[in-house]
């Protein structure tokens, strides 16, 4: 029996990103795994290759997954344990506002699209824009920054477009400056620890009378940033969104990654799949299929502000029923060392890529 994993599946790098420790509230040390994924110098030919021909190659980007024979194991007891209190960072512009009801879901703007490069390859995974103190932050799955299948520590030519869609970027595209994940997920392969968080720079746009490019500003300016949880107890209601774009394992082509998605329900623990390292993810009925990959678990979301706590990305996916049709997806456990690799990108300042002429290059300072 098969299954669809929304994750690549394969050998790591033998040399490890670089690491720093990191004190956070939480926990007594979190070890963190940090890597370049751009520099203002070769900013302009990313941003070239994702816009031109109308975002054609943003079009032809491929759900980022691969296949796998195992089917996640359900166990009833125990479970991913918090090594701390629990704590939030609320949302952008609402850090002081409690927000009303609405019977509507109404989607996120802060979720979008991760597109980059492996071996000429084009691929898509999903995403969501967090707080943090540039309002610069994107947050993510591990596998959806770092080639799990090659020596190469990143992967090229990573943006993000937050409200993406059938091919459209309204706030603008946003280059990849500096990526953050967990030294154990870089290092062993460790999938429990399969989230990361980026730094981007300011948005870019284009000025089609002007043929000029347009500096957008922040992300979160413009797309806003959820907020974090931590160390939350399992099973509270989460809403998940992400963009799907694979077929499920019987043929069916229900999605096709234009369009945004959501499912809503109740986490449960411990997922475990030895064949890929996971004993404590959490595990979320929901159809989506590969392509959902990095896309938020948002705790408490509401809809009138359409912003709540990212408390978990999606890392896995597949049949457990065994009628070769997408029934679950999982994430890490967002714990204190969760916070460590967040806090370690939560007050890093990217910049701007345009200059005053509207052309792209080196105009980084501060």
């Amino acid at each position: 029996m098969q299954k669809h994993l929304l994750l690549p599946l394969g050998g790591l790098a033998a040399t490890g990103l670089l690491a720093a420790a990191l004190v956070s509230p939480a926990t007594a040390a979190s070890t963190v795994s940090k890597a370049k994924l751009a520099s203002p110098a070769n900013a302009a030919d990313i941003i070239d290759f994702w816009t031109s021909d109308s975002g054609a190659n943003l079009k032809a980007a491929k759900a980022y997954g691969a296949e796998h024979k195992r089917v996640p194991k359900h166990v009833s007891t125990g479970g991913p344990a918090a090594d701390g209190k629990p704590g939030v960072v609320p949302a952008i512009g609402y850090e002081k506002v409690a927000g009303g009801k609405s019977k509507n879901v109404n989607l996120p703007k802060t979720v979008g699209r991760a597109f980059f490069v492996i071996d000429n390859d084009l691929y898509a995974c999903s995403a969501s824009a967090i707080q943090s103190q540039y309002r610069n932050l994107v947050a993510t799955a591990g596998h959806c920054v770092y080639d799990l299948d090659s020596n190469r520590q990143t992967v090229s030519k990573w943006v993000f477009v937050p409200g993406y869609y059938d091919g459209k970027a309204p706030w603008g595209v946003y280059v990849g400056k500096q990526a953050f994940t967990h030294y154990d997920f870089d290092v062993y392969e460790d999938l429990d620890r399969d989230y990361a968080f980026v730094t981007v720079y300011n948005g870019i746009g284009y000025d089609a009378k002007k043929e000029a490019f347009v500096d957008l500003g922040p992300l979160g300016s413009n797309a806003g940033g959820q907020g974090f949880a931590y160390n939350q107890k399992v099973g509270q209601p989460v809403f998940a969104f992400g963009y799907p774009a694979a077929p499920h394992d019987d043929g069916n082509y229900v999605f096709t990654g234009e369009k945004m998605k959501w499912c809503y329900g109740k986490p449960v623990y411990p997922v475990v799949e030895s064949s890929v390292k996971v004993e404590e993810q959490i595990g979320l009925k929901c159809s989506m299929t590969g392509g959902s990959s990095g896309g938020p678990w948002i705790l408490k979301y509401n809809s009138n502000r359409r912003l709540g706590y990212i408390n978990g990305v999606t890392s896995l996916g597949g049949d457990t029923d065994g009628n070769h049709r997408s029934d679950m997806i999982t994430s890490a456990y967002f714990d204190g060392e969760t916070y460590g690799v967040y806090r370690a990108a939560y007050s890093l300042w990217s910049g701007s890529l345009v200059k005053k002429d509207g052309s792209i290059g080196i105009t980084e300072t501060k």
